[in-house]
């Protein structure tokens, strides 16, 4: 395990705050950015340690977020 440097412990660009969602499908979509974003920081090569297991928490919630888009809009 390496020491970790100052780039690995300085804070990632927030996503935006939260506000109160109106409704089911904008909590959803809210969370698909707030995975967009998980994503990017990823993408970019943040926490390297911890790389993999969060590339598998954005693939599960991925598919989560599909099945409850497909369970609000079933046409």
């Amino acid at each position: 395990m390496s020491t970790p440097t100052p780039a690995d412990n300085a804070p990632a660009a927030n996503p935006p705050a939260p506000s109160p969602p109106a409704s089911l499908a904008e909590q959803i979509q809210r969370l698909q950015d707030d995975r967009s974003w998980l994503l990017r920081q990823v993408d970019e090569g943040r926490w390297p340690d911890l790389h993999k297991d969060l590339a598998a928490l954005e693939r599960e919630l991925g598919q989560l977020l599909e099945r409850w888009e497909m369970q609000l809009d079933p046409g």
